[in-house]
């Protein structure tokens, strides 16, 4: 169903391609995330697999590459920390920075868990095909980094 909207056939158009959007994205989302386990949020699967390609980093880089606040992150990473999945530990460099490392039950976790989300995904967006994952990769990134 598209927008009920009566104005510019431009508004109309950009309208219906937002709730394509967003309808296709929350499915796929919701698909994606079925492989995760009870226990997590995508967002602390987020935040582990951050760590995890990139190694520890800074709370404040991880609230940006996340696209989260500040206190949203700290109230994630302290869910993972009681789970014994991550460390927190201040920048000896630069005592005002709390640096987030996976711990090795947080490696062992992800390292078993990534695969899985990475095969589901590849599921979800193999009815497309190569040249339109890169066609469909390029708009959303023309749209995302729009200012």
């Amino acid at each position: 169903m598209g927008t009920r909207h009566k104005g510019p056939i431009e508004e109309i158009n950009a309208l219906n391609a937002f709730i394509k959007l967003q309808r296709a994205a929350e499915s796929v989302s919701t698909r994606v995330h079925g492989v995760l386990p009870e226990i997590i949020t995508i967002t602390q699967f987020g935040v582990l697999e951050s760590l995890y390609h990139l190694g520890p980093l800074c709370q404040g880089e991880l609230a940006e590459k996340l696209l989260r606040s500040g206190g949203n992150l700290t109230l994630v990473v302290d869910n993972l920390e009681k789970a014994g999945l991550v460390v927190r530990e201040r920048d000896p460099a630069d005592r005002r920075f709390v640096v987030v490392k996976l711990t090795e039950k947080g490696t062992t976790f992800i390292t078993a868990l990534f695969p899985k989300v990475v095969e589901r995904v590849n599921q979800e967006m193999g009815i497309l095909s190569s040249t339109e994952l890169l066609d469909f990769s390029r708009l959303c990134k023309k749209i995302g980094l729009k200012r």
